[in-house]
């Protein structure tokens, strides 16, 4: 190698350092990339359709999306936070309940159970009294577990104003990014934002009407079932939705406890309902619904979340699916078709 190819990876590897340090910042600069790719494609429907001029198609994209976060505080958000303060005082009744229906199975086994003595699993009730200890205490402590709501505000503010100020000229930030490539690459690297762009809106898309979908069922199959608080529930299986494998699970966690208050055969059903749910989510309604599905495949899912949630924290395990996104478009561009498949042609 000569010494301006060590040079330029020396400072490759210092303008890694340096991004490492401020990796929350970059998080929140591809989270406002993000946005901004979605409400720029809605502007630029908004000027095809009826040929409004940018500036326009702008103010009534931001007024609509701000119409609809008001509607959402308005009319979603009191019940939601009505009722998930109350499950949060209740999921600790049903810890202490699973402790004593566990203490009188141990006490009197049925007579079809093949260990009455439980040597098989010695100290679960004594583990599942510390779980509910533990759960009563993070439940508690559920409002001081958001005592940085300062710095949270502080990040969606940051958030906005990077937004905004990236839709208002989009066109030139594109242009700016381009510029960190080499000349006789640049127009390649404009032919894979676009991709990006267009893999990124898909998957957004599909998931947006997916956690619609889990979240429609959630509430009516829970409503049927007589499960209290069905629409924090159906609420929260939709939010969690966005973030694949994981999400679901926990999304069911606080309708099983809840129901397991009332009897252990409904907590059994809300399972079988859950289950149901999405499997037909993920085998019927996402492939109908993305019709530029993205295919990632479910152990890449898996481990771009955890990897992107060990390194960068919650905020990227919720950005994990927009990141190997655009990690597996560039990776697939860039490297696999430009590097590995490219072939000299043969010399006459």
């Amino acid at each position: 190698m000569k010494l301006t190819d060590w040079i330029n990876l020396a400072l490759i590897a210092i303008v890694l350092v340096i991004l490492w340090q401020f990796r929350q910042i970059v998080l929140l600069i591809f989270a406002a990339v993000v946005l901004t790719t979605v409400l720029n494609s809605l502007i630029r429907r908004f000027v095809k359709l009826y040929g409004w001029r940018r500036s326009r198609a702008m103010l009534v994209t931001v007024g609509l999306i701000l119409l609809g976060f008001f509607l959402f505080l308005w009319l979603v958000l009191p019940l939601f936070v009505s009722q998930f303060h109350e499950l949060i005082q209740l999921l600790p009744r049903g810890f202490a309940k699973l402790v004593r229906w566990f203490d009188l199975a141990r006490s009197n086994p049925p007579s079809w159970f093949p260990d009455p003595d439980f040597t098989f699993i010695p100290g679960l009730s004594d583990i599942l009294r510390e779980m509910a200890t533990i759960g009563s205490r993070v439940f508690g402590n559920f409002l001081a577990f958001f005592s940085s709501f300062v710095v949270i505000v502080l990040q969606a503010l940051l958030l906005m104003v990077l937004t905004i100020m990236m839709v208002s000229d989009p066109a030139a930030y594109r242009r700016l990014l381009l510029r960190l490539f080499p000349s006789n690459y640049r127009r390649r690297a404009d032919q894979i934002l676009t991709k990006c762009e267009v893999a990124l809106l898909s998957w957004l898309g599909g998931v947006a009407f997916s956690s619609l979908f889990v979240a429609s069922l959630s509430f009516i199959g829970l409503s049927i079932l007589g499960i209290p608080y069905a629409f924090a529930h159906a609420v929260l299986a939709g939010l969690l939705n966005f973030i694949p494998n994981l999400g679901p699970t926990l999304s069911a966690a606080s309708p099983v406890f809840v129901a397991f208050l009332q009897s252990p055969g409904k907590a059994v059903v809300v399972i079988v309902l859950y289950v149901l749910i999405q499997n037909l989510e993920s085998y019927w309604f996402t492939p109908m619904a993305m019709h530029k599905q993205v295919s990632l495949l479910p152990a890449a899912t898996l481990i771009a979340q955890i990897f992107f949630a060990t390194f960068l924290g919650p905020l990227g395990l919720i950005l994990a699916l927009p990141l190997a996104v655009i990690s597996k478009t560039w990776i697939e561009e860039a490297w696999i078709q430009d590097v590995l498949e490219q072939t000299d042609e043969p010399t006459a």
